[in-house]
């Protein structure tokens, strides 16, 4: 038996589907995702009517947009799950899509300035930080402990859904939108729906989190908060270790956001067109998430991380030495697979060992920690693959994969050796 992964799940998806509750969540969080990727696209669209301040190249322009963008996730990934553990989990969820719902709504009424846009996508961006910890904090509150598998596996599979369908259908919806609605507001106004339909579908939910607004609870202090968090990962390093395990797994994610630009070229394709790498990635995903969720009760004794890590090890070795281009996205896909057998199993694990006292703070850290893990190899990733070659940087990755993959195996089966002997 792996001791890193969490009790069967009796029905697999049935139980799941079954829960009122769970899937009015689901729904809302799906459409909140689709709502944040079109959004971004929107931005993006909007820059061709606002001006280029004094001394902004328009190529400088988008960077900025981008970075105000992805900041906020930096600065108050953690800040956002502090307010989780004080507050009802429905109210911080829904009043996080109302208010960027009105914020989006705002664009087209104020003046078309691009400082303006900055801080409209600055304070839009800061408040989806407040709604990540708080969707991941409510999921136990709403599932059996015995069901998490699956319902972690149907969350993953939607979200990477939403981040390549939103993409995908961002421009075509905002054209119609444009033509039908109004070319003035119609843009905005459909974001705008989006992220209020989300707010509608969990308004009947009831999460029991047994939260208050009383006198007995103590005053905010982020930073103690903060504290209190990294002291409770120092202590449950069974939880520590499952959250390196997902931070490896998404520096790999954003190094080889950068490295497909690269693969793109390499395989005779436009490097504009390198998103079909990352689709391919997506959809393996996605069945890796459905595996897990439908046989969830024969898999949980297996080692899953680690048969994850070595999948993606031997995707990213193999790659380099390949030149057929459906080779290459069946490789993708499999890698997906590897990456969902990692992802599901630990969000899983931390959900079940976390008590619902530390939630916020846990997910905060965790939003906190991923983020982080998605940014820093944007930036170093171009530039030492321009230094070693692809090649070179493949098979480096390959070789760290593998070695946190056996790293995080060995030290989970010594944690919990050590608390059985306690």
């Amino acid at each position: 038996m792996f001791p890193t992964e969490p009790g069967a799940v009796n029905k697999g998806f049935t139980a799941v589907l079954k829960n009122r509750g769970f899937m009015l969540l689901w729904i809302g969080q799906l459409v909140s995702q689709l709502a944040d990727k079109v959004f971004f696209v929107l931005v993006i669209a909007l820059l061709e009517n606002y001006p280029a301040p004094a001394g902004l190249a328009e190529n400088s322009m988008y960077s900025t947009l981008m970075v105000a963008f992805t900041v906020p996730a930096i600065l108050f990934g953690s800040a956002g799950g502090i307010f989780v553990d004080r507050f009802p989990k429905k109210l911080i969820m829904v009043g996080s899509d109302i208010l960027r719902g009105i914020l989006t709504l705002c664009i087209p009424f104020l003046p078309r300035e691009f400082f303006i846009l900055l801080i409209l996508t600055f304070a839009i961006s800061t408040v989806t930080q407040f709604f990540a910890p708080a969707e991941q904090a409510a999921i136990p509150l709403l599932v059996r402990k015995e069901n998490l598998m699956a319902a972690n596996a149907l969350f993953s599979s939607t979200m990477m859904g939403a981040l390549i369908v939103g993409f995908a259908v961002g421009e075509p919806i905002l054209s119609w939108a444009e033509n039908s609605v109004g070319a003035d507001y119609g843009q905005e106004l459909v974001v705008a729906v989006l992220y209020l339909l989300s707010a509608g579908v969990m308004q009947p939910i009831n999460f029991r989190d047994n939260v208050s607004f009383d006198n007995t609870q103590p005053v905010i202090n982020p930073l103690a908060d903060f504290k209190e968090g990294l002291r409770y990962l120092k202590k449950n390093r069974l939880v520590l270790n499952a959250l390196l395990q997902l931070t490896t797994l998404y520096c790999v994610f954003a190094a080889l956001i950068v490295l497909a630009i690269r693969l793109a070229a390499e395989f005779g394709l436009k490097e504009k067109r390198f998103g079909f790498f990352l689709a391919a990635a997506g959809v393996g995903i996605v069945l890796g998430a459905g595996i897990l969720g439908h046989w969830s009760d024969k898999l949980h004794r297996k080692p899953l991380p680690l048969i994850g890590f070595l999948i993606i090890a031997l995707v990213l070795a193999v790659f380099s030495f390949i030149h057929n281009l459906l080779l290459a996205f069946a490789l993708c896909a499999l890698l997906g697979i590897g990456a969902a057998f990692i992802g599901v199993p630990m969000q899983t694990l931390i959900q079940q060992q976390t008590p619902p006292t530390m939630h916020g703070k846990v997910f905060g850290f965790q939003n906190h920690a991923l983020n982080i893990a998605l940014s820093a190899p944007l930036v170093i990733t171009g530039p030492v693959t321009d230094a070693l070659g692809l090649r070179t940087v493949l098979v480096t990755m390959s070789i760290v994969v593998v070695s946190v993959g056996v790293w995080a195996w060995h030290n989970t089966r010594r944690v919990l050796r050590d608390v059985f002997l306690k």
